[in-house]
């Protein structure tokens, strides 16, 4: 390992990672308008941000730079690949690995690879499920859209919150910090859908200042916390489960025999949500 990246993740362990959090999360909150004018046209130049797809181009209509994280795009801009057998890219983002999971174990990086129960908060009940499965970890740049949305349709059965560090997880950190994504903050899905079950996990990271879903959810912030919902919570394929409030990534695990990723997907290749990346038996 070089030694700035060395130096890189020690910093990380280092700082106040819940703290500088909250304290971006109250910034993003601002709505002074000076201040988050200038906050958004920053963000836009610095990560060269692509205006001309979002619903809303006029950076001043947003109220905070929440909002303008969170925007939503025009609706010809990412059409939903049909097709019960399609399984789509649930964000706009950049495959950081993608395969088979070998047992209990997940890549995450060249040389480094974790364990599925562990992911799941320590649930053998669960991790059972996906041994010897498929997953993919996609990961979302800050210029990317922070909507995450359904691969396939599925009814949720349960959310399970697990609290963590909030390391960022870059290519430099995915790479060199072992167990990141067992490490950090997540938020666990469980779907039903005709395929059988399907975890989307949305991870926390440096920053982050929130993970919000489209159902009524309230995250507590110091232990693992499980819900199972008995009412029908149906999502339909390309609709909106949650979003990031700045940058993270999506996990997506599949049982033995559900789906078989595209060929063409490789780690570090650009995908776009509602893009076909696989195909279901």
């Amino acid at each position: 390992m070089q030694l700035n990246v060395k130096l890189y993740i020690l910093l990380q362990k280092l700082l106040p990672q819940h703290g500088l959090s909250r304290f971006a999360g109250w910034m993003a909150s601002q709505r002074t308008k000076w201040l988050k004018n200038f906050l958004i046209k920053d963000f836009v130049k610095r990560y060269k941000v692509d205006l001309s797809i979002a619903k809303d181009e006029n950076i001043e209509s947003y109220p905070d730079f929440n909002s303008f994280f969170t925007r939503k795009l025009k609706n010809a801009a990412r059409p939903i690949i049909a097709g019960n057998k399609k399984f789509t890219s649930p964000v706009d983002g950049t495959v950081s690995q993608i395969g088979k999971i070998n047992d209990d174990r997940i890549i995450q990086a060249k040389n480094h690879d974790y364990s599925l129960q562990d992911l799941l908060g320590g649930r053998e009940d669960l991790a059972k499920n996906f041994l010897h499965g498929s997953f993919t970890t996609l990961y979302l740049a800050p210029r990317d859209y922070h909507r995450v949305h359904m691969p396939i349709t599925g009814t949720l059965k349960e959310t399970i919150y697990i609290p963590g560090k909030l390391f960022s997880v870059n290519q430099e950190t995915a790479g060199n910090l072992p167990n990141l994504f067992a490490l950090n903050e997540r938020l666990v899905c469980i779907f039903e859908t005709e395929s059988g079950p399907l975890a989307v996990i949305l991870v926390g990271a440096m920053l982050v200042s929130g993970i919000e879903t489209t159902w009524p959810l309230k995250l507590p912030t110091t232990e693992i916390s499980s819900k199972k919902y008995n009412e029908e919570i149906t999502i339909e394929k390309g609709e909106e489960l949650g979003h990031f409030k700045m940058g993270s990534t999506v996990i997506l695990l599949s049982p033995k025999n559900t789906v078989t990723w595209s060929n063409h997907l490789r780690a570090d290749s650009t995908v776009q949500m509602g893009s076909v990346i696989g195909n279901l038996y």
